[in-house]
């Protein structure tokens, strides 16, 4: 079994993620990741040396089949205090503007909301579950689509909303975190968007699975190139 709780400690400790003092927003989606992100920081809480809080917080896009249930269950078993924000980003991305492409508006708006209220909770950083794969795939995104390097960083700083975003989970990867919320019980909520599957991110995870059957090093490779390269704040 991969040690996710290692993976999240180096990366909060080689980007300089947590100070002490820090009231953490974890971004709580019900998916894997950011569930998988709120057990592990509530875990590293308890015995790290930087003292910090930590509380969930959730934006509610307002899709039909939104059921808060699962998400105060994953709150519950990390034992951290649970927010949903409901909001009206389904009706203005879907049924107003009839978007046809979604997703960057779709976005944009959870993260404008995301920001205000982690703000009204006395937040100085929002944790968000991104990880490795989501590096990678963002990187060829970029690349393809905006003719441009650069990809997620491990943190960064919104001076418009005075909000410190950090990305506990870059070393892992999917298949890690899928293990890890196996091993935990944690529920995961199923997905309710309906762009889900429908994206460019697919190109992207389709491609980087076509160069892993050149070589099975191609995520090392490419994470050292970033690394190397020091593309969005990464460094050796």
């Amino acid at each position: 079994m991969v040690n996710v709780e290692g993976k999240v400690r180096k990366a909060i400790e080689d980007y300089s993620m947590i100070e002490d003092g820090d009231k953490i927003a974890v971004a709580l989606s019900g998916g894997k990741d950011s569930a998988a992100m709120l057990l592990t920081l509530s875990r590293i809480q308890r015995y790290y040396m930087k003292k910090f809080e930590l509380i969930a917080l959730h934006i509610n896009a307002g899709f039909e089949n939104f059921d808060p249930t699962i998400l105060q269950q994953q709150a519950e078993l990390a034992g951290i205090q649970l927010f949903i924000k409901d909001s009206d980003i389904k009706q203005i991305v879907f049924d107003i503007r009839k978007e046809e492409n979604p997703c960057s508006l779709c976005a944009n708006l959870r993260r404008g909301m995301l920001n205000s209220v982690a703000k009204e909770q006395g937040c100085n950083k929002i944790a968000l579950g991104h990880n490795e794969d989501d590096v990678l795939e963002t990187l060829i995104m970029n690349f393809v689509y905006a003719g441009k390097l650069g990809t997620i960083s491990p943190t960064s700083y919104m001076d418009r909303s005075d909000m410190t975003v950090i990305r506990p989970m870059i070393y892992t990867n999917e298949k890690d975190n899928r293990a890890y919320a196996r091993k935990n019980n944690i529920p995961i909520m199923p997905k309710i968007c309906p762009e889900d599957g429908k994206t460019s991110r697919e190109f992207a995870l389709n491609t980087i699975k076509e160069f892993e059957k050149q070589t099975k090093f191609a995520k090392t490779n490419m994470m050292g190139a970033i690394k190397r390269a020091n593309i969005s704040g990464w460094h050796e």
